[in-house]
């Protein structure tokens, strides 16, 4: 058991960002290790201890999610009155944070395997029992979908006021 403690900052990490929410992300890492001490006989020594976390805390995820959406949908115009508009902020940029919960939990997990996690395409492969071909296709949209994220609040900004705005024409 003193083998998965040197796992904890990676698994930490990974659910931060898979749940981007920090107190869920805590109790997806407790369920994880929950779940590794009913297990640990299914462990087979001389595998890759960390690749196995991994996957015991990528499915755990995937069972919670699939039971959030089967809770029964909430009705807004029941609590429209009572509801209140977030402050607004003065900083409207997208940080990277964001733009990772905007990409699709595929591709958001097989990034941070590779990219955070600093996996290789066969451990990723195997967390996630997908074939490796997947783990590089859905690699690339994710890079590429972040990257047009990140992009797009340059794109958003006003033009400079010493400019005249630029004209487009409409059909």
């Amino acid at each position: 058991m003193d083998q998965i403690v040197e796992h904890l900052p990676s698994l930490r990490r990974y659910a931060r960002v898979l749940t981007g929410n920090a107190w869920a992300a805590d109790d997806l890492v407790q369920d994880t290790l929950e779940r590794a001490c009913r297990k640990w006989l299914l462990w087979r020594s001389g595998s890759d201890l960390r690749a196995w976390l991994f996957t015991l805390m990528h499915h755990l995820y995937l069972n919670q999610q699939r039971s959030v959406s089967a809770l029964p949908l909430l009705d807004i115009e029941a609590v429209q009155d009572s509801l209140q508009a977030p402050a607004p902020t003065s900083d409207d940029a997208i940080d990277l944070d964001r733009c990772l919960q905007r990409l699709p939990s595929d591709q958001r997990a097989v990034l941070l395997l590779v990219t955070l996690e600093d996996m290789d395409y066969a451990q990723t492969a195997r967390v996630l029992q997908i074939p490796v071909g997947t783990v590089m296709s859905r690699l690339s949209r994710a890079r590429a979908r972040l990257r047009e994220l990140m992009q797009a609040p340059a794109a958003a900004r006003p033009a400079p006021s010493d400019a005249p705005p630029a004209l487009r024409r409409m059909k």
